[in-house]
């Protein structure tokens, strides 16, 4: 499954050459990760390296990436993390060299499966301080934008890792056609936000964040001055 999973976000051009990792977390705390220096989309199973929590690799097939520190501290910070995915889609990594978090609430399925991502502090890839930057947002987010880095995802499995890693890229082009292209995105109000906040809590999904919002005052308020400057603007063309 490690295997499969690489090969789509490969494939979907979220990793380039040997970007990225994959793990895995079992019941008994082994660890099944990606090795390092082998492409996302060749791997075989025979590749897939096994360690402990503390990182003490049990398989003699391969080394595991230098950034499976990362995984590891999700998983000691949060137990309830059974997978991490670590990649570099492209738009989402974007907004990550730009230091933007993607907590606008922009639509409902982003609001449910993400909520709101943060940015990390940049730490040097490879070194203890990513894994560091990292451990504040474990418990209470889903996922994170490293700094001029890339992004990790995690779930309760292998599948809800990945999937968060697609809806985060996926949410990243709305965000960045509605707010750089289009330049104009009705966000959701508080009161919208709040509804999707219980649903997702209905779901048993307690991690995310809530992403800022206005009150419905705040937007009836916005879209009159809209419609003044409109208004203003037509009569300035007429005269």
């Amino acid at each position: 499954m490690i295997c499969e999973i690489g090969k789509r976000i490969y494939d979907r051009g979220y990793v380039a050459a040997n970007d990225g990792n994959v793990s895995v977390k079992m019941d008994d705390g082994t660890i099944f990760c990606t090795p390092t220096g082998v492409s996302k989309g060749f791997m075989q199973p025979d590749m897939i390296v096994k360690m402990d929590l503390d990182g003490n690799v049990l398989s003699d097939n391969a080394k595991p990436s230098s950034e499976v520190k990362m995984h590891l501290r999700v998983y000691r910070e949060n137990p309830t993390v059974n997978s991490v995915v670590h990649a570099h889609p492209v738009v989402a990594t974007s907004y990550a060299i730009a230091g933007i978090p993607l907590n606008q609430a922009l639509c409902p399925e982003a609001v449910v499966t993400l909520g709101n991502v943060p940015v990390a502090p940049y730490a040097t890839p490879g070194t203890q301080q990513v894994p560091d930057s990292i451990a504040p947002y474990c418990i209470d987010y889903n996922a994170v934008l490293l700094a001029n880095h890339g992004a990790l995802t995690w779930g309760k499995d292998l599948i809800e890792a990945y999937y968060r890693m697609e809806s985060l890229e996926h949410f990243a082009m709305m965000t960045m056609y509605t707010g750089r292209i289009i330049n104009q995105a009705n966000e959701l109000n508080c009161s919208q936000v709040g509804d999707l906040i219980e649903m997702r809590e209905n779901m048993g999904v307690s991690s995310g964040g809530v992403p800022p919002c206005r009150t419905e005052e705040t937007v009836a308020t916005d879209e009159e001055a809209l419609i003044e400057d409109v208004v203003k603007a037509v009569l300035s063309q007429l005269s």
